[in-house]
């Protein structure tokens, strides 16, 4: 693991597989009855979108992406859907830690921001529903 200075920041830039620890350790910190609903969901982490994912999206800039949700929400699934693929959530790395570098917000806070946000999209919630469950996150953080 990637040691801290005293003021919570990194030493280094995280690897991925830092980066995808420190991102576990946020989900894990999400409330409790969110996580476990969205135990279905695999979580990876890649340093920018695939240039055709930009695309599809209309975001030019790669560090204007975070994240991503990969799947079919819930509202909209089917007992009939082949889900032949899990969904997925996408933490693109390296905007994350350029928006870290450029934030008063932790690593720590940013990925779970992205977390809830993508997690969200799964349950077809509306942005006040995610900042809500942003606020419970906030005030259920571990020392």
């Amino acid at each position: 693991m990637v040691p801290k200075t005293s003021q919570g920041h990194y030493m280094r830039e995280p690897n991925h597989e830092d980066f995808y620890h420190i991102a576990m350790e946020a989900y894990g910190r999400l409330p409790t009855p969110f996580r476990k609903l969205a135990d279905d969901i695999t979580i990876r982490v890649e340093d920018f979108a695939e240039p055709e994912v930009l695309a599809d999206l209309d975001i030019p800039d790669a560090f204007n992406l975070l994240g991503l949700y990969h799947g079919v929400d819930v509202t909209r699934k089917s007992l009939w859907d082949l889900n032949v693929q899990n969904d997925m959530i996408f933490l693109y790395r390296k905007p994350i830690l350029n928006m870290a570098r450029h934030s008063s917000d932790t690593l720590e806070h940013i990925i779970e921001h992205v977390l809830i946000h993508e997690i969200g999209h799964h349950f077809g919630l509306s942005d006040d529903d995610m900042h809500a469950l942003e606020d419970e996150a906030d005030g259920e953080e571990m020392d």
